[in-house]
């Protein structure tokens, strides 16, 4: 894979390499697994899910959650123009990555707020079944 520049918040650049590269992207694993593999037809989308994941460890708001999506979607584009020549292959990539980006935009609400609440925080509401 060749070099890319990549978007990242300043804070992140200043993290250690090996914290920068710890953990693991895709939807977990067994199924999420298969259903969002960390690569896009063949190319790793490795570097945009780390800085993806720890610009959602790190958010505090909705608007943090968004740009820590739009930056993912950002850093795939440049990661699969920046290493696909074959003018389809970098539309089926393209297509692909905004699944993807359109994946945590509409469904990674839990995993951007996982931890982010303190139980004594938390408020019981009636709900109606």
């Amino acid at each position: 894979m060749k070099e890319v520049a990549l978007f990242a918040p300043e804070w992140y650049w200043k993290l250690p390499k090996k914290e920068r590269e710890k953990g693991r992207c895709g939807a977990g694993n067994g199924l999420g697994e298969k259903l969002v593999p960390e690569t896009n037809w063949g190319l790793s989308m490795t570097p945009a899910c780390q800085i993806h994941d720890k610009m959602y460890a790190a958010g505090k708001t909705i608007d943090d959650k968004d740009e820590a999506d739009r930056a993912f979607f950002n850093n795939m584009l440049r990661l699969i123009d920046g290493n696909t020549s074959f003018i389809l292959l970098r539309w089926m990539r393209r297509q692909r990555a905004l699944v993807y980006y359109n994946a945590v935009k509409d469904f990674g609400g839990p995993a951007f707020w996982a931890n982010k609440n303190k139980p004594e925080e938390w408020g019981l509401v009636p709900t109606t079944v």
